[in-house]
């Protein structure tokens, strides 16, 4: 059965787990907790249990698609100032070495220059949202890096390399935020944040495939875009989830505001 992919939200740090008398129970401010349940139900939506994740973090990026080969990762805190249990979380998944020189096979058929690694720890743009997704790590991932000049086309054309995975039981996630200016936040930003929300969604999810990936492509020409993405590697994730969407319907199924920020997230099929 052919997965979906998904563009989720993954928060800010380690935001669903700031309770220090329970660090591995999801716990947070209000505001934070419909992106938390959203996280949370994603493997049970799925027409069967994927038997492995590749996920694209906003917060890796290499002169060329990298895979991380890794067996057993360790985590990467790159957050800073939060409180100290938060340095000291666990999510232990296998990885998916198979999967990522899978990945990166398809990436070199497509004509794009690859490379693996097996040192460096997940980020907590994988480690934070999977905790609240699999907190019983019982899923193989691979981590797959963004490309540093961050070309929408180029991660767009990346995913659609890698769509056979999903017919092979893998379930593709681009891991980020849709908007992501850490300088301006509460009252500041719902005007503008909204607007961007909005021409953002009618623009991932254009029922036209060859129009939608024509418009996200061009997302800094959309109302608010570098209010909402000064630098956008955050943004870059749905890239991917979109090209290894296809032509498949896609639909926001999420929407929450954090921040004073509008943050959706999108599945494609």
């Amino acid at each position: 059965m052919t997965q979906p992919t998904f563009f989720i939200p993954h928060g800010g740090g380690p935001c669903f787990f700031m309770d220090p008398t329970d660090p591995d129970r999801p716990h947070s401010d209000s505001m934070w907790h419909p992106m938390q349940a959203h996280l949370a139900g994603l493997i049970a939506g799925l027409p069967e249990r994927p038997r492995a994740i590749l996920l694209v973090s906003g917060h890796w990026e290499e002169a060329a698609f990298t895979v991380h080969a890794g067996e057993k990762p360790s985590l990467l805190f790159d957050y800073y100032g939060f409180p100290p249990h938060t340095y000291t979380l666990r999510w232990d998944a296998p990885g998916a070495p198979d999967l990522a020189r899978r990945a990166a096979g398809l990436l070199g058929d497509a004509g794009f220059a690859t490379a693996e690694e097996v040192a460096r720890g997940w980020d907590h743009g994988v480690f934070i949202p999977m905790k609240v997704a699999l907190p019983d790590a019982d899923i193989p991932v691979a981590q797959l890096s963004l490309r540093h000049d961050l070309d929408p086309a180029a991660h767009i054309a990346a995913g659609r390399a890698l769509a056979p995975l999903r017919d092979e039981g893998v379930l593709i996630v681009g891991s980020g935020m849709s908007f992501h200016n850490l300088r301006v936040r509460g009252a500041a930003a719902i005007a503008q944040s909204t607007t961007w929300d909005y021409a953002l969604t009618a623009a991932v999810t254009d029922p036209d495939p060859r129009s939608r990936a024509a418009r996200v492509a061009a997302w800094d020409d959309l109302p608010q875009a570098r209010f909402a993405h000064p630098r956008e590697e955050h943004l870059l994730p749905l890239m991917v989830a979109l090209g290894a969407g296809g032509d498949d319907e896609a639909t926001c199924v999420h929407h929450s505001q954090v921040m004073g920020w509008a943050v959706s997230g999108y599945r494609f099929g």
